[in-house]
């Protein structure tokens, strides 16, 4: 599993011309899975994610959480995070999760991440969308499982 975390002062996404859902300041969170992750891989790195100290103190220091500012979440899946450009110049996406099970873990992860941390708005799973942010510094980082040493 793999997340793009930034950092925003607001987000939302727009499908066919309607905004679907927008935040404040906070987290978009882009979100992909790849073969082999399951509900035991979304549940750590919801935590993770939750935990990551990537907001700063009064002194200027990254040093607080998500729910120390009081900031809010847009998750959107985006498959295209496991793309590969080992061969040639097109990407190739035989590294990503196949759309029907990546559809029933991301059902998962938007009920359990919901559970966790109530201002938590999304994207629609496999549709054209238009995201819109506006990054704060920017500050955006990548959470892989593989790195963590969340792999089995």
């Amino acid at each position: 599993m793999r997340f793009v975390i930034q950092v925003v002062q607001n987000a939302s996404v727009t499908i066919e011309g309607k905004t679907f859902s927008k935040i404040g300041y906070g987290e978009l969170v882009l979100y992909s899975f790849k073969p082999g992750d399951d509900r035991q891989m979304v549940d750590k790195m919801i935590d993770k994610l939750l935990k990551l100290r990537i907001y700063p103190d009064e002194s200027g220091k990254t040093n607080l959480n998500i729910s120390k500012v009081s900031g809010q979440i847009l998750a959107v899946s985006q498959f295209t995070l496991y793309a590969s450009l080992k061969e040639g110049n097109r990407p190739a996406f035989n590294e990503c999760m196949k759309a029907g099970e990546a559809r029933e873990l991301s059902d998962y992860f938007e009920k359990k991440i919901k559970e966790e941390y109530g201002e938590t708005k999304f994207g629609q799973f496999q549709t054209d969308m238009k995201v819109n942010l506006s990054n704060d510094g920017p500050f955006s980082i990548i959470l892989d499982s593989v790195e963590l040493g969340y792999e089995r």
